[in-house]
């Protein structure tokens, strides 16, 4: 979608421009928020603070673009905790097999992995956007590209513009500027001032699907970018969790880790198997064979079939080692030391955001009537696997085909 500032009665001096719809943020809400407006017959104008839309999106493709997860609804929807009554409406309009066949339209088949994870079958983000900007475009939906919403001034929407200071007033606004992860990208949480100076209730950002901040000794650092395979995780008194990760010179990354990212904020104790799939009397069983000369970290290591990245976190976390089933019951639950999430920029998202009571069943705002929100400005969170970008699209989708109900009454 050519980026077009259009040539009708723009802002400018002493002049305000008018239009019927305005979607604030150009990443998948926001776009899928303009492509509910257009097949209403409503041409969205789409404010983007920075040069080029959808660079969060971009990002995530570059790792293959998980799109959704193939799995029966009730479970889908379980992943999205105490938040799950409210979007349930939502993904039911636009849930997973809604999202598979919206990437076919585009001419974007789809495959399913073994876990369940759908993806393009590009692997990649890229050919997915520049199909789905030229649909939007065929619908008249305009971008204009570095114009960042800086608030309101009674029913105008101002920017701060490469041409400087700009306001217009629209029928009807949908803000989807995104949480406060990844700022670089765009989502930064700058909007919550003026969100909040008009009386909007907010729950305060957190980190959601984040890396683990470790304070590693020095002999650590040759384990630096290891994956960790073959290990279940349990946080608190839940569930054992099997997933990978990786060691960083940062800490714990990787899925395995953000899998129970909620529990780890709120303070709950990290605990690994490193050998899930034996009992603990096997483990017994192979400590208690002969040692001979060999030291014990050679011990461990052929006794247990222990690889690098699992013996070194054995090393770091369980020293001094005792011995026998002590040693044992350490390897089946070996507690993780850690100072917590890494920085809230740098999780792959947020919760928080504007609390639900602040708005009605179309997403609108009832402090603000007439403008609506959509993807991770609400106060929603959810792992990893399909399951942020589908709701994204799905609350997008929702606010626009309410705000072009609401435009089409008026």
């Amino acid at each position: 979608m050519p980026a077009r500032m259009g040539r009708g009665p723009q802002s400018g001096k002493g002049r305000m421009e008018r239009i019927g719809a305005l979607v604030i943020g150009a990443g998948p809400a926001g776009l899928m928020a303009a492509e509910a407006l257009g097949a209403a017959g409503i041409p969205a104008v789409i404010a983007e603070a920075k040069p080029s839309p959808a660079r969060k999106f971009l990002m995530a493709g570059k790792s293959g673009l998980n799109l959704t997860k193939a799995e029966p609804f009730d479970s889908f929807l379980s992943a999205y905790a105490e938040a799950a009554h409210r979007l349930r409406p939502m993904l039911a309009a636009f849930g997973p097999d809604d999202v598979c066949a919206w990437a076919e339209g585009l001419g974007q088949p789809v495959f399913t992995g073994s876990t369940g994870r759908v993806f393009p079958r590009a692997m990649k983000a890229s050919p997915l956007l520049r199909a789905w900007l030229r649909r939007l475009d065929g619908y008249g939906a305009t971008l204009r590209p570095g114009w960042r919403w800086t608030g309101w001034d009674g029913g105008a929407v101002r920017f701060d513009t490469p041409e400087g200071a700009r306001a217009v007033r629209p029928g009807v606004t949908i803000l989807a500027l995104g949480g406060a992860s990844w700022a670089r990208l765009g989502s930064d949480g700058r909007w919550t001032g003026a969100l909040s100076g008009a009386g909007v209730p907010l729950a305060p950002f957190a980190p959601a699907n984040a890396g683990l901040a470790v304070e590693w000794s020095a002999p650590m650092a040759r384990q630096f970018g290891q994956p960790v395979k073959g290990v279940a995780l349990r946080a608190g008194d839940g569930p054992w969790h099997r997933g990978e990760f990786v060691i960083s010179a940062k800490g714990l990354e990787g899925g395995g880790i953000y899998a129970l990212s909620r529990p780890l904020r709120e303070g709950a104790p990290l605990m690994a198997d490193l050998l899930p799939d034996w009992p603990l009397d096997k483990v017994v069983a192979r400590l208690a064979r002969p040692r001979g000369k060999a030291s014990l970290t050679n011990h461990l290591r052929k006794a247990l079939g222990l690889d690098p990245a699992r013996l070194a976190l054995l090393m770091e976390f369980g020293r001094p080692l005792p011995e026998g089933a002590d040693l044992a019951a350490l390897v089946k639950a070996l507690p993780i030391a850690h100072s917590g999430p890494r920085p809230l920029d740098e999780a792959i998202s947020t919760a928080g955001g504007v609390r639900w009571d602040a708005v009605d069943a179309g997403l609108m705002l009832t402090a603000r009537p007439g403008t609506f929100l959509a993807g991770e400005m609400l106060d929603w969170e959810a792992p990893t696997g399909g399951y942020l970008i589908t709701a994204c699209l799905a609350t997008g989708r929702w606010a626009g085909q309410a705000a072009a109900r609401r435009l089409q009454a008026a």
